[in-house]
């Protein structure tokens, strides 16, 4: 969306506010509840009523309406009032958010749980004046225990911290040799000029000190040695200036009021400061990549095939946590080149002996590929080890090639020019040359002359094989883990790093204790007719024995497609065959014969097979639609899967089940138990419900109509420069089972990390001013798949880093608004905004590794487990929960960061309800690690990469083809080129899971 047209939304939400405003209840005043998030328990029987409300409905209403919610029983243009109310009587006392209740609303306007009368506005219009939700106390709920956390407690240091900025001329791009320079002006001048101080220097424009430097402007000439340069012959020697100016002071009394929680906002500056001092030691002993630091010597590196190796590393960042300030430490991994001589390279990328062998065509390419940007040393002079780095790769065998050596175009060899010069004989003259330099001037170097300089980290993707490698090295135990980040903290010897001591901080050596609670699993709901009625998951896991789907479909019209070669036609058959009579006893009804008999096809022919298999399918049922298409692909099938995807689900309307060859001869229950449970929601059934669901008892979504959305943005890998990112959203469209999710799809300006389809509006000559959006779009389908509209708004969002928060917030939350206003005048359900972040850092660890009770199997932290306190934000309301239970490795807990709440949830209330839906997921019978919602918006996402067509995944998107849609003109709108948008979803698939 414009961000013009994002400003002129204030004007909008003015009247719809103030409209909302007088058709609102004053909000009714009552005692203020405890801080703490406790509230009446849940599962009080239904006529139990809590003492402490006379009339439970009207007076949390009130306050809901307070932040934007409106009547339901006022007349209304989107649709009737709710008829199919979910009544309750032991709905929770909210626990109030920021301060005493407002009891009279001037044209209201409540901002996010404060009072913040100022502006008549629903929502402010730039992040000056927003602020996140703020904690409304600690969870109560679970069963308390202590767990280890990989922060690492760090005292505020009492001195002034003093910023500098530093101008180098001539100007120098790189860090290293800024750096270089720096170190050798604080060498020289450290005693006279800098006051005995020791800086810290970010590699760029900025120098802090622990006090002020003795002078508020200096220059200095700093002269620098080319250590690359021979050891005997004359070095060469380059001068620079360097300025340096006072800028400011940090100050650190604010950071200590954030951290004490009597502030909102964090002191960026000072946190900054803070972690470039703690880097500076590790910057200098190791090689820096991010925020991570890596090494051949943490680890011995292991090889990943193909010319690359893995290090060891770690990531060190600092952060503002409850219990002050925090260093967050933790191992990672990364592939970098191996050092090698470039030929013995060469000969681990193409797998064969270079030597003796002529390369082809491919291989070059494959090397040019490989080798482009790559910093190579030269091995020819002796002790001269120039470095430079590779442009490309010549065409002609080095033999061939010949170069001007004078103004008056005398040409000589390549090989000719080695031996006189250098005394260097060239032996493999067959072999192309490396192009170095830039392209105008091109410099030849032998493949044979050169080796790849150490410490590249390798930044293009990693084959299958290479990340199986890597995820082999990564995967260690929880004990393991903690070992070593242990072991890092010791070797990294804080108390003796002299940047630290200059500053005044300490670290301690020791993880973090916390206080953690389990949550309970929910109770899931299974269909009356089976043995199992419902279950209750223990340690994160059930299964399908003895238990039928609550809501399985009919599968009467079916076809299968066979792709394999290795699998014969009886063996497609029989696997068909076993596959129906899984989902007839997990609870659908399956008809064990497919319309036509199952159709042997070629990989590469796939569109022509699965139009055959349509059309005859449709012949055979006179007009009727084919409901399923099974499909057994070969286990490594290329594009096959992607284009039979796309196909199907944005040409035909068709709902496809992918089978693999190998699960097609080694057919176990397991296996075909998750296929149906995959096939029933494809097909619009449901699986399981919680029973609390069913028994109207979940707070703040069983009361009325909630709709749950999840989203996320997947961005194209590094590398590709100009493929565009995807935007899923996806929505519940069952109340209050809230387990089906609709999801819809759109294609945006590259690495854009703001979705711009959630609200739109185009015009339309017939129509005028048309609005839609994905936000729109599935209010409306929940409206007609429910009968209903929605009256609340749950909206988890995930892929958010935490620099992007506010620039999200602000312009997601004013596109649901939007949407909102343009189904109905003063429709504004009460919205709360949650981001899912799982990259992160964070790793929780049992408080005794050997107490059995304390973990799962694998052990890692049990599933529910809760943290809330401590390492968690001073004053947001934010929460690490650990949903699944691990299989192997450390797990990962999901970080939830509640940045909007209208809806007022208690911190149990939210902790509660992100858990229990984790146990909803469709596509398997474990709890999982993140909520559904967004895990389903995160596949959709990536399903809909396959529907990008094949010249725009190749070449990327292909500038304002396809032209004429309105995503096309959206996008456009915001300031960035064409996106051609992706071919629509048939409205068939639309309705269902088909991501799953």
């Amino acid at each position: 969306m414009p961000m013009r047209q994002m400003k002129e939304s204030s004007e909008q939400h003015l009247v719809i506010k103030t409209h909302l405003q007088n058709s609102m209840n004053p909000v009714q005043k009552h005692p203020k509840t405890a801080q703490n998030g406790k509230g009446p328990p849940p599962h009080e029987p239904q006529n139990a009523k809590p003492h402490n409300q006379t009339s439970p409905s009207s007076k949390n209403r009130g306050r809901r309406r307070g932040r934007g919610g409106r009547k339901s029983d006022q007349s209304d243009v989107f649709m009737r009032p709710s008829s199919r109310p979910c009544t309750v009587a032991d709905k929770p006392v909210l626990a109030n958010q920021g301060g005493p209740l407002v009891t009279d609303i001037p044209h209201g306007c409540v901002e996010n749980g404060s009072n913040k009368c100022g502006m008549e506005m629903g929502f402010p219009s730039s992040s000056k004046s927003l602020t996140f939700a703020p904690r409304p106390g600690y969870g109560q709920i679970g069963t308390k225990c202590i767990v280890k956390a990989n922060h690492f407690f760090t005292e505020l240091p009492e001195k002034d911290l003093n910023q500098y900025d530093v101008t180098i001329t001539p100007e120098v791009v790189s860090r290293t040799v800024n750096r270089a320079i720096m170190n050798e002006l604080v060498k020289l001048y450290k005693e006279s000029d800098l006051g005995m101080r020791l800086p810290a220097y970010d590699g760029r424009k900025s120098l802090y000190t622990a006090g002020e430097l003795p002078f508020a402007w200096k220059e200095f000439k700093i002269k620098l040695v080319d250590e690359e340069d021979g050891i005997n012959g004359p070095k060469r020697e380059r001068e620079y200036k360097v300025v340096i100016k006072f800028v400011a002071r940090a100050n650190l009394h604010h950071l200590g009021q954030f951290l004490a929680g009597k502030r909102a906002d964090a002191p960026k500056e000072a946190l900054q400061i803070l972690d470039i001092v703690l880097r500076e030691l590790s910057t200098r002993r190791y090689c820096p990549v991010g925020r991570s630091f890596f090494s051949p010597d943490i680890r011995a590196p292991q090889r990943l095939g193909e010319g690359l190796e893995s290090w060891c590393g770690f990531y060190q960042s600092i952060r503002p946590t409850q219990m002050g300030l925090s260093l967050n430490i933790d191992m990672s991994s990364a592939a970098f080149i191996e050092a090698l001589p470039v030929i013995e390279f060469v000969g681990q990328l193409l797998g064969k002996d270079v030597i003796s062998r002529p390369l082809s065509d491919s291989d070059r390419v494959k090397i040019k590929k490989a080798l482009r940007g790559v910093k190579v040393e030269v091995t020819h002079r002796g002790n001269v080890r120039r470095k430079y780095r590779v442009s490309g790769l010549t065409s002609q065998p080095t033999r061939e090639l010949v170069f001007p050596v004078d103004d008056n175009s005398t040409m000589k060899s390549v090989v000719e020019y080695f031996q006189e010069m250098y005394g260097f004989t060239i032996q493999h003259a067959h072999l192309p040359c490396l192009q170095v330099g830039n392209q105008k001037k091109a410099n030849y170097l032998p493949m044979e002359a050169c080796k790849i300089v150490e410490g590249q980290r390798y930044t293009k993707r990693l084959n299958e094989r290479q990340i199986t490698a890597l995820l082999k090295v990564t995967c260690q135990r929880p004990r393991d883990h903690e070992n070593d980040i242990l072991q890092t903290v010791q070797h990294n010897a804080y108390d003796q790093d002299p940047y630290a001591k200059e500053f005044g901080i300490k670290i301690s050596e020791k993880l973090a204790s916390v206080e953690a609670r389990i949550l309970p699993a929910p109770w899931l709901k299974y269909h009356e007719t089976g043995k199992e009625k419902d279950c209750l998951p223990q340690v994160g896991q059930w299964n399908m024995m003895n238990k039928k789907m609550i809501n399985g479909m009919t599968v009467s019209r079916w076809a299968c497609i066979n792709f394999s070669r290795s699998v014969q036609e009886s063996v497609a058959r029989g696997f068909c065959n076993e596959l129906a009579q899984m989902c007839q006893v997990s609870g659908m009804e399956f008809n064990p014969e497919p319309v036509i008999p199952v159709h042997m096809a070629r990989p590469d022919q796939v569109e022509k097979a699965l139009k055959h298999v349509y059309h005859a399918s449709m012949n055979k049922l006179k007009g009727k639609e084919l409901e399923l298409l099974l499909a057994i692909l070969p286990d490594n099938n290329g594009s096959l899967y992607g284009d039979l995807k796309r196909i199907c689900e944005t040409d035909l309307g068709l709902i496809s089940q992918c089978c693999l060859t190998k699960h097609v001869f080694k057919i176990s229950k397991q296996y075909l138990a998750n296929v149906s449970l995959k096939i029933n929601v494809k097909m619009g059934g449901r699986n399981t419900v919680l029973l609390d669901a069913i028994s109207c008892r979940i707070p703040l979504v069983s009361d009325i109509p909630t709709i749950i959305f999840g989203a996320d943005v997947t961005h194209p890998e590094n590398g590709e420069d100009s493929s565009p990112s995807i935007a899923a959203v996806v929505a519940s469209q069952d109340w209050p089972e809230v387990t089906k999710y609709a999801g819809l799809v759109c294609a945006q300006a590259h690495r854009q990390e703001l979705i711009q389809d959630l609200y739109k509006t185009w015009h339309d000559p017939a129509r005028g001013t048309v609005s839609g959006g994905m936000i729109r779009d599935l209010l409306v389908s929940f409206r007609k798949a429910t009968g209903q509209k929605p009256l609340r708004i749950i909206f988890y969002r995930d892929g958010v880093s935490e620099g992007q928060f506010y620039q999200v917030l602000l312009y997601e939350l004013d596109a649901i608004r939007k949407a909102c206003a343009s189904l109905e005048p003063n429709y504004q359900p009460p919205v709360t905004f949650i981001v899912v972040q799982k990259r992160h850092h964070t790793r929780l660890f049992a408080n005794n590794h050997r107490d059995r009770n304390s973990t799962d199997r694998s052990g890692n932290i049990l599933p529910g487990t809760v943290v809330d306190s401590k390492i968690c934000h001073p004053t947001e309301f934010d929460f690490y929960l650990c949903s699944h239970a691990g299989i192997q490795g450390t797990s990962r807990p999901a970080h939830y960061h509640v940045l909007w709440d209208e809806n007022n949830f208690t911190a149990d209330g939210i902790q509660s309800l992100t858990n229990n839906l984790c146990y909803t997921y469709a596509r398997c019978t474990r709890s999982v690690s993140v909520v559904p919602p967004a895990y389903y918006a995160h596949l959709a996402a990536f399903r809909a990469r396959f529907y990008m067509e094949p010249e725009m995944q190749e070449n990327g998107s292909n500038g304002g083809g396809g032209g004429g849609g309105h995503a096309n003109k959206a996008t456009r709108a915001s300031g960035e080129t064409g996106v051609r948008p992706l071919p629509a979803l048939k409205e068939n698939v639309k309705r269902v899971m088909f991501y799953c």
